[in-house]
C-alpha cells in the first residue's frame, strides 16, 4: 500500500522521522582492531605521562583532593588533608598510586565506544555520561578503600584487589550494554 502524500511528497509513518536507523556493526575484527588501537594507545600515552605533570594533575588534583575533601564532609573528625598523592588522616590514611585513579576503566570506556558504530552524537553523551560515572564511582571506591583501612585493616587487601575493581568493570559494563540497547539517549 503506498504512503499518503502532498504535493508528490509522501508522509512517513508516526515517528519514522524521529528514530536514526539502525546501523550495522562493524566487522568483528575491527571491532577488536580499533578497540585495542585505542586502548593500547591511551595505556602507551599513560605510561608516557608517568612522573610528569599530567600523572601529577589526574592524581594530585582530580583524585586525591575531591576525594579527601568528600571524607571532611562525611566525616569531619577524621581531619583528612590531601597531601601530593596521598589522603593523610591521623589513624591513617590512603596512598593514590598510579593506577589507582580509575583511568584503565575510562580508557576500557573510550576505547569500547571507539570501537563500536553509533551516531556521533550518542557516542560523545554515552562516553561523557560514562566518564562521569568512571569518575564518580571510582571516587566512591577510594572513600570506601580509605574507610576500610582506617577500621578494618582485614577488608581492605580483598576490597582492594578483587572486590571494588570488580565492582567498577562491572558497572562501566553494564552502563555501556545499557547505551547500546537504548533506543536513543534524550
Amino acid at each position: 500500500m503506498p504512503l499518503p502524500n502532498h504535493n508528490d511528497v509522501p508522509y512517513l509513518p508516526d515517528g519514522a522521522c524521529e528514530t536514526e536507523p539502525p546501523r550495522s556493526p562493524y566487522p568483528l575484527w575491527l571491532t577488536l582492531a580499533i578497540f585495542l588501537g585505542v586502548f593500547g594507545v591511551l595505556q602507551w600515552a599513560w605510561g608516557e605521562a608517568r612522573d610528569t605533570w599530567v600523572e601529577r594533575l589526574v592524581i594530585h588534583q582530580a583524585t586525591v583532593k575531591p576525594a579527601a575533601a568528600m571524607v571532611q564532609v562525611l566525616t569531619p573528625e577524621a581531619n583528612a588533608k590531601p597531601v601530593a598523592a596521598s589522603i593523610k588522616a591521623p589513624g591513617g590514611g590512603l596512598n593514590i598510586l598510579n593506577g589507582c585513579e580509575g583511568t584503565e576503566v575510562m580508557f576500557l570506556l573510550i576505547a569500547a565506544f571507539a570501537a563500536v558504530n553509533l551516531g556521533w552524537r550518542r557516542k560523545l553523551i554515552g562516553l561523557a555520561l560514562g566518564l562521569g560515572l568512571v569518575f564518580l564511582l571510582n571516587q566512591a571506591r577510594i572513600l570506601a578503600l580509605f574507610y576500610a583501612f582506617r577500621n578494618e585493616r582485614g577488608l581492605f587487601d580483598i576490597l582492594h584487589t578483587t572486590v571494588l575493581p570488580a565492582v567498577l568493570i562491572a558497572a562501566v559494563a553494564l552502563y555501556f550494554y545499557a547505551v547500546l540497547h537504548r533506543s536513543r539517549l534524550a
